[in-house]
């Protein structure tokens, strides 16, 4: 995948927290992928936080999925 279409939706502290939200893209049928997974998880939180970036013509339809997620 060309990587300069993909943008950058959300950073974690908790790798956790992004493979969740990034399932829930999953199953939305939007691609996604966590950018810093390994970084993340060895170096102290806030140093290199992990990223969940989607394309960008996905942006407002991902956003919309996570935000529904967290208001239900």
């Amino acid at each position: 995948m060309d990587e300069s279409n993909l943008i950058v939706i959300k950073e974690y502290d908790s790798i956790n927290e992004a493979e969740w939200d990034k399932s829930l893209l999953d199953g939305a049928g939007i691609y996604a992928m966590i950018r810093n997974e390994i970084m993340s998880a060895m170096y102290p939180i806030g140093v290199m936080p992990a990223q969940l970036v989607v394309r960008s013509e996905d942006r407002k339809r991902a956003m919309e999925v996570l935000e529904a997620y967290t208001e239900g």
